[in-house]
This record gives C-alpha cells, structure tokens and sequence, in this order.
C-alpha cells in the first residue's frame, strides 16, 4: 500500500510503498479514503513536538470503509464508512487523561495511508451528510474544540462566546458549535477577509487582533457596558494578549485555551482574576465520550466542516507547507482512495 513516511526531522515527507497491516484481535481494517492535517503533523517534522519516534507515518484524521474485522469484533463493522477517533487510552478518569494516553499518528501508525488497522472501539459512523473529505476534517480538531467548549468551559445557549484566531480548524468548530447550540458568537483574527468569512458562518461579529486596541473595540461593538463581556472565551494563543481576554470576560466567565502559539501567558493582574470570580482552564482532546457525543451533535444539527484545500496523497508535502504558511481557512484534507 501507499503510506507518506517522515523519514527525519525537518526531511520532506514522501509517499512510499509499505506492507498491508491486517486486523488483530479487536481490530478493524480501514481503507481510508481521506485524511487531514494537523499542526501536531507540522510540529512532528520540524522537531518541535516531545516523544518523536521516527521513521513515521503521521495522520491523526481519517474517513474511510472497514474492510476486515478481527478477533472478537462484530461482523456488522464490515463495509461500514467510519471516522477514527484519533484520542487513545484516555483512561477511566474523565478529567484528565492515563499515563497511556496517545494520538494516533506517531508512535502508531497514522491516517496518511491507504489502509490503517486500529481497534474498532475508536470506530463512530460516519453521518450520511458528510462527504469522506469533510469527514476526515472532523476528528482531532472537532474533538478538542468540543471538550474545550463544552465539556471544560460549560457553554449554554444564550451564551455570548469569544473564539480567537479564527481560521484554523479547532476554533472553526468551536464557533460552529457554538452558533448550532445558541449562542452569541464573536471572533478575533489578524485578517480582516477570516473575520468576514466567520461572520458568514453565523458569527455575530469581530475584531482584528492587530489593532493595538482591540480589546476595547470588541467591547464597544458588543455594547460598550458591561452587557457586552463574554461568558465563555476559547482560545489557542496564549501569550501577552491573553491578559485582554480577562479584561473582556465578564464576571464569572470561563476562559479555556487549548494552545500557545505566541508563547507564554504573562502580564495577569491576579485582582482581575479573583474579583471577577473567573474559571480559567486548560484542554486537550477528549474522552471516548465526548467525541461520540460530538459526532452526535455534528449529525443532528448537520454541520458541515469548513475544509480550507483538497491535496491528493501524493501533494502530502506541498500540503504541510500549507499549512505551516498559517494561511488556511478550515482544515487542510489529503484524498487518499
């Protein structure tokens, strides 16, 4: 089969020809039919993500057909179109994941491939309304905006939402879900077409984070008052500018950030924090359960993943350049069979 291998850190990745694996016991076969990235591919190959085992092949996200069961798994699983839950060996504790905890993609072998067995447990449907292209999109990014939202930051409908960084895949959901489930939606992106495309997608509206005073200009398009601070903040920056989303969380907020991208979180006035009563929390993936319970609230609302660009397999390279560029719109997919 084809599979696209990272041979070394900071080498190209290239598609190469590999054994078949076959199903073990618990197992199933997936004929993938497309895959996604993610920046954890990025990082990967750039050296800058901790326990690289290589040579690999990377791929969290994948959509495809089951194509042989093993030992011990339903026959029903056969032929059935799928979408991998990449979050493995989360563990019993639902707040906070095992010490055998792993994304799929590294150790293990990944999506980025004509065929991957993993155990049919982390198997969902795949919904009827989801092409195998918008399906690949959903797993990793749906499932840590998911967990960030609602299961970490509690959100419920009527709720007025900032989502920062608007573009990339995890925040994408985040608003999307957000919007399906009844609340105010608000954005910040350093582009102002990305703010106009998230307001497309039923986001209110949104500052662009370049502008020295954007803090101040949210909370003047909001209301100017106090009516206009936010219940729930999702971002995945951290940094300097995260001091502002304090300042623009109302009292009681909840603020959950998944990520640090402009390094660490400095500058917090710690009377900020404690007057306003504020819940601050960290995220990442997600259980069995929520992921299930995400697939589920993506079909019963038919949401549609915003897929920024198609690459077929072989393109696997030019594709995580696109990515790294930070220019995409939505996910990045690799059309696999």
């Amino acid at each position: 089969m084809k599979a696209a291998i990272l041979p070394e850190i900071k080498q190209a990745v290239t598609v190469q020809e590999v054994e078949k694996p076959s199903a073990g016991t618990g197992e199933v076969l997936v004929q993938i039919k497309a895959a996604a990235l993610n920046h954890r591919d990025v990082f990967i190959q750039q050296g800058l993500y901790p326990g690289i085992k290589l040579p690999a092949i990377l791929g969290s996200d994948g959509a495809g057909t089951v194509v042989e069961v093993g030992e011990g798994v339903s026959e029903e699983w056969m032929g059935k179109d799928v979408i991998i839950n990449p979050s493995h060996n989360w563990g019993e504790n639902p707040a906070f994941y095992s010490k055998s905890f792993k994304i799929l993609g590294m150790p293990d072998k990944g999506t980025f491939a004509e065929y991957l067995k993993v155990e049919a447990k982390y198997l969902v449907t795949k919904p009827t309304h989801l092409s195998y292209e918008a399906a690949a999109a959903v797993p990793l990014a749906g499932l840590t905006g998911w967990r960030a939202l609602m299961s970490r930051a509690g959100m419920k409908a009527g709720d007025r939402v900032l989502v920062t960084g608007i573009g990339g895949g995890v925040a994408l959901f985040v608003l999307q879900f957000a919007v399906a489930a009844g609340a105010e939606v608000w954005v910040t992106s350093g582009s102002d077409e990305k703010i106009a495309k998230a307001i497309a997608l039923g986001a209110k509206g949104g500052v662009n984070y370049k502008d020295a005073n954007w803090a101040k200009n949210l909370i003047a398009a909001t209301g100017g008052d106090r009516s206009g601070y936010f219940n729930v903040i999702i971002d995945s920056a951290g940094g300097a500018s995260f001091a502002k989303l304090i300042d623009v969380a109302t009292a009681g907020a909840s603020i959950c950030f998944f990520g640090g991208t402009t390094g660490n979180i400095t500058d917090i006035v710690p009377g900020k924090v404690f007057f306003k009563q504020l819940n601050i929390y960290g995220s990442t993936m997600g259980t069995e359960t929520e992921f299930a319970d995400m697939i589920h609230f993506l079909a019963a609302h038919k949401i549609e993943p915003i897929v920024d660009k198609v690459f077929a397999l072989e393109e696997i390279e030019t594709a995580l350049q696109h990515m790294d560029s930070g220019a995409q719109f939505g996910k990045i997919v690799l059309k696999v069979g």
